[in-house]
C-alpha cells in the first residue's frame, strides 16, 4: 500500500487544478490543505513533516511550485517513510536564498519542467533537479502546468505517479 501526499504551491489551486482532481482520489491526501500566501518555508515543512508521521505508510509526495522548495527543506531536516517525489515545475530559487535546501534527496525523485513557465526558465529547472539528484522531465510548452494554463487533467503525471510507485 502507498499513500500519496500533495504538497501545494504558494497560491490555492483552483477547482480544475490536476492537483485538486487527485486530492478526491483514493489514497491521495493534502500535506497541508492549501492555505495560500503567503508561503512561509518552515510552517509549510512543519505541516508536511506532520502528514508523513502522521501514518508509517510508505508515501510518495506530489508537489507543485513553491511545494517543491517544502519537500526539498523537509528532507534536508527530517526523514521518515518516503518512497519517491514528484516535482512538478518548481519556482526559480534565486542563488541567494540560503533556506532553500540543495543537496539530493534521499529518495527516487523526478523533477517536471516547462519550456515556457513564467516563475522558472528550463536552466533553473534543470539547476534545481541537479541539486536535488532528480531524474528531469522536459514537459514542453506547458506553462506553469497549472490551471491557467489547461491543466485540468493530466495524464501525463499520473503515469509519472505510477511509474514512481512502482518496484
Amino acid at each position: 500500500m502507498t499513500r500519496y501526499l500533495l504538497v501545494p504551491g504558494r497560491g490555492v489551486p483552483l477547482a480544475g487544478h490536476w492537483m485538486r482532481a487527485w486530492a478526491r482520489k483514493p489514497g491521495y491526501r493534502w500535506a497541508p490543505e492549501p492555505p495560500g500566501p503567503p508561503y512561509v518555508v518552515d510552517e509549510r515543512v512543519e505541516a508536511l513533516r506532520a502528514a508523513v508521521d502522521a501514518d508509517g505508510t510508505p508515501a510518495i509526495l506530489i508537489a507543485h511550485s513553491a511545494g517543491c522548495v517544502t519537500v526539498a527543506n523537509w528532507a534536508s531536516r527530517h526523514d521518515g517513510p518516503v518512497r519517491a517525489a514528484l516535482l512538478v515545475t518548481p519556482p526559480f530559487i534565486p542563488p541567494e536564498w540560503m533556506h532553500v535546501a540543495r543537496q539530493p534527496l534521499p529518495f527516487r525523485t523526478v523533477l517536471v519542467a516547462s519550456r515556457t513557465d513564467p516563475h522558472c526558465t528550463m536552466e533553473q529547472a534543470r539547476e534545481c533537479a541537479d541539486n536535488w539528484g532528480a531524474v528531469l522531465v522536459d514537459a514542453g510548452d506547458v506553462g506553469h502546468l497549472d490551471s491557467a494554463t489547461g491543466f485540468g487533467p493530466w495524464p501525463d503525471g499520473e503515469a509519472l505517479v505510477a511509474r514512481l510507485a512502482g518496484p
